[in-house]
């Protein structure tokens, strides 16, 4: 369940919301189900809502009212001139347009140097030429999608249930929407004015038009309404401007989240159904579903298929086709390779728009498809489930105690200070909303009164960083809190405790009583062969700054390929060579990262949660002379790494941080490493990267690391990127693996979402189980998707998941180390025959491993 939020263009950008509607429908209210387009192709026509439209009315023609219908004309007004969508009238200013490139060349050159003549003169004209005609034209933003869509169990239950369950479901969402939207309007929404926009001024409100769909491109029930929110808004002075795009965008996760706790308020009271919690894994947030909808089924209503209204099924068709014209044309049967490479054919050919169908067509479908999964009939089980669900309290916002406000605050401080160093009134507001996600509200109202009773706590509980404004403000410029110069949403806080931990990463980066080498000694290591390979002179400079420091927290930086690997290795051989064989440890914020480390300097290493468990618990000490290398050190928590500096000094230890300041943050509080960076003058640094063949991927990978975007038009001369809507770029990072697979090429699939990686997981197996690479029974994985005998059991990189326990599996006359994490996914990592096994359980059957088994 989310609201998502997506810029929209001037022009014709609205277009793609007018091919599902229902053409020639007659007016209809939000509140009205949508099963009276039950037997009507497509979906209702869009309605216009938003406490804007009254700034709409002139007095001389009749206003829009929520609940109207919004046609073509009127889009293409309001979001595509800027006009008054019945009058024509103007709305402010019209929206900006990039001048032609004949203007745009006429112009630069007419500000050239006069004395700028000859060859000299023409080159710089050419130049600018290229530049403007290669120049993407440019569009205003007329609008923002919000796009609400429910929980997957809402939709299932919504898909197959009879027409009055749909109905009831159907208002539970569109209420949920209308408070979002009201939230919005009261809490979010206004417009600057002022030089440089300084100021904000409250808006009439704002206008909006919503459209309703059906089901998902792969015809999966999937019940969601568009919101397009109108760039252009009504000041209180009367004037027209836009909306602040920034505080939309900032608040988008707080409406979200405010819009899930609404669906769950709402569907409680309609339907008497329950919400439990489910756990999607380390590092995302809890989610919650209506109890009783079993996992297979969302499951089912999740697929993806690229075959359009016939799904899997036209795609065989075209496949066999091809298979029969194969074999016309050679005289034989392709191969298992050559049918992969005909059924990808397949896929392209039937890959289409998504295709329109009546309600009807659609629900029939649902239910065929969710009584296999049931083993009952689909309608039937939807009504046992919502009549046997238990009416759960519902919470005034006077049944709460102070003491549990004062309690529900310090929790939500203690989430929001874990994953970030500073934080504003829409971060808390989110994470408020998610620690009362379990609790249901008799009302909207009961629950808004919660949220800002514990935002009042949290906000006191915090660290202000903002000074407050100093200046005098009219009085009418005061609201509230805050005034319209200085807005509550624009104050950032913090913590003591990550103050007081940078504080102690900066001590222990300056103090210099740390353990240390003698130049003799570290010259000799890194002067000798590493596994044939010898130091290049920037590694051997940085390894011998550290070694000879006797900083007690040191850093090594290095881009991506330049080799710190295999410096790490020279200062691990020196290390041991001075200080004993066991006196070089690794540590890294994930433990996938960790077993890296490990395997590539043969110490012992363990990610940096684990390593701080263990030694709150007395089981993990550091000693005297250790050596404590941190690996992707950007990655890890400010305040984990300042409670391993710390140890370590205490103990006499000496920590390196290994990273790079240009990569990603950690998904803790971070800033740790870069804010070390900056403030030490000079740096152990490798600069040559030495991971790439080709000269110009070296210096490409620097100038992006370094943000050069001139560095991207390399990439994009040699044919390396690659542009599309996110089903586009699926499509095409699938085929691109199966194109290197069937050519015996090892790739790896990179997706930047959980629910991406399940998608392109299901759709690799069910291409090698039709080529008999793959069983197609097996065990069901945590993200619904199956792993069986073939199949390559992955791990998301950089997982940051803890290791909660290990098992062996024998694999025929081998035994394998087997990793559980706590979202249930699995590791395997191949040992050989002389490898011991210790332990009992057996966590995954031995026929489900193959030797092929690797962690990805």
């Amino acid at each position: 369940m989310v609201m998502t939020i997506r810029v929209m263009s001037s022009g014709k950008g609205y277009e793609y919301l007018l091919k599902s509607v229902v053409v020639g429908d007659g007016d209809r209210e939000m509140s009205s189900p949508l099963t009276r387009y039950y037997t009507e192709t497509g979906s209702p026509p869009g309605t216009w809502v938003g406490t804007g439209l009254m700034s709409l009315d002139n007095g001389r023609t009749p206003a829009l009212a929520e609940g109207d219908t919004v046609t073509e004309e009127h889009l293409a007004r309001l979001l595509g001139d800027s006009i008054h969508p019945v009058t024509g009238e103007r709305l402010g200013t019209r929206f900006p347009s990039l001048q032609p490139p004949r203007e745009r060349i006429a112009a630069r050159i007419a500000r050239l140097d006069p004395e700028l003549c000859g060859e000299e003169r023409e080159q710089v004209v050419q130049r600018i030429r290229e530049e403007e005609v290669a120049k993407k034209p440019r569009t205003a933003v007329a609008g923002f999608d919000l796009t609400f869509s429910p929980p997957k169990s809402v939709s299932a239950i919504w898909g197959v249930a009879d027409a009055g369950t749909q109905a009831l479901i159907a208002q539970a969402h569109h209420a949920a929407m209308r408070d979002t939207i009201a939230l919005l309007e009261d809490r979010v929404a206004v417009t600057r004015v002022g030089r440089g926009g300084v100021a904000q001024m409250p808006i009439v409100g704002v206008i909006a038009t919503a459209f309703d769909h059906y089901d998902s491109r792969a015809a999966d029930p999937q019940l969601h309404t568009h919101v397009v929110v109108s760039n252009k808004v009504q000041g209180q002075d009367g004037r027209w401007r836009t909306l602040d795009s920034r505080r939309l965008h900032k608040a988008a996760v707080a409406l979200s989240e405010s819009y899930n706790g609404f669906v769950t308020d709402h569907t409680a009271r309609l339907l008497g159904v329950t919400w439990v919690p489910v756990d999607r894994g380390k590092d995302r947030n809890t989610g919650w579903e209506i109890e009783g909808v079993p996992a297979a089924l969302i499951a089912e209503f999740s697929r993806r298929t690229t075959g359009g209204s016939d799904g899997a099924a036209g795609i065989e068709q075209v496949k066999n086709r091809l298979i029969e014209q194969y074999v016309t044309e050679h005289g034989r049967q392709p191969s298992a390779a050559m049918i992969a490479k005909l059924r990808q054919q397949a896929t392209l050919e039937t890959r289409r728009e998504k295709e329109l169908h009546p309600l009807a067509d659609l629900t029939a479908d649902w239910r065929a498809r969710a009584e296999v999964v049931l083993g009952e009939d689909a309608p039937t089980w939807a009504q046992h489930l919502l009549d046997r669900g238990a009416t759960e309290a519902r919470l005034r916002a006077d049944d709460l105690r102070l003491e549990q406000i004062e309690d529900l605050a310090s929790v939500v401080l203690m989430s929001v200070a874990n994953r970030r160093a500073t934080w504003g009134r829409w971060n808390l507001h989110a994470e408020t909303m998610r620690q009362i996600m379990g609790v249901r509200f008799a009302t909207t109202g009961d629950r808004l009164r919660v949220l800002d009773q514990i935002l009042a706590h949290a906000e006191a509980g915090s660290l202000r960083l903002t000074p407050d404004y100093d200046r005098t403000v009219p009085v009418h410029y005061v609201e509230g809190e805050g005034n319209r110069f200085q807005p509550v949403d624009q104050i950032a806080y913090s913590s003591q405790d990550i103050l007081d931990a940078e504080r102690r990463l900066l001590a222990h980066s300056q103090d210099d009583g740390g353990p240390s080498l003698t130049a003799r000694l570290v010259a000799r290591h890194t002067s000798r062969k590493i596994r044939g390979v010898r130091l290049d002179p920037d590694q051997a400079v940085a390894i011998t700054r550290i070694a000879r420091s006797g900083l007690t927290l040191d850093l090594l930086v290095g881009p991506a390929g330049s080799g710190k690997t295999t410096a790490l290795r020279a200062l691990h051989r020196a290390w041991t060579a001075g200080h004993g064989r066991d006196s070089v440890i690794g540590l890294a914020p994930s433990a996938a990262a960790a077993e890296v480390l490990s395997d590539s300097l043969g110490v012992r290493a363990e990610n940096t949660a684990k390593f701080l468990y263990e030694h709150a618990k007395g089981r993990w000490k550091l000693e005297a002379g250790q050596l404590v290398l941190v690996d992707e050190s950007s990655l890890a928590g400010t305040l984990a790494l300042g409670r391993i500096a710390a140890h370590a000094a205490e103990v006499g230890a000496k920590v390196v941080l290994i990273g790079d300041w240009a990569q990603l943050s950690a998904v803790e509080t971070g800033g740790a490493f870069g804010m070390l960076v900056r403030h030490r003058q000079s740096v152990p640094e490798l600069t040559d990267v030495r991971r790439f063949a080709k000269e110009w991927e070296k210096s490409a990978s620097l100038g992006l690391r370094h943000g050069r975007t001139d560095a991207l038009d390399e990439y994009q001369e040699r044919g390396r990127l690659a542009g599309g809507d996110a089903e586009t770029m699926l499509d095409a990072i699938y085929e691109a693996w199966r194109s290197d697979r069937d050519a015996g090429l090892r790739t790896l699939m990179i997706a930047g979402t959980g629910e991406m990686v399940a998608q392109l997981n299901e759709r690799a197996r069910a291409d090698l189980i039709e080529t008999g690479h793959v069983e197609a029974d097996g065990l069901r994985l945590h993200d619904g998707t199956t792993a069986g005998v073939g199949d390559l059991v992955v791990t998301r990189l950089n997982d940051r998941r803890l290791s909660t326990g290990r098992a062996w599996v024998k694999n025929g006359d081998r035994w394998q180390v087997m990793h559980r994490y706590d979202d249930g996914s699995l590791a395997v990592r191949r040992l050989g025959r002389s490898d011991k096994p210790h332990g009992k359980a057996l966590v995954l059957p031995a026929k489900y491993v193959r030797e092929e088994l690797e962690l990805g």
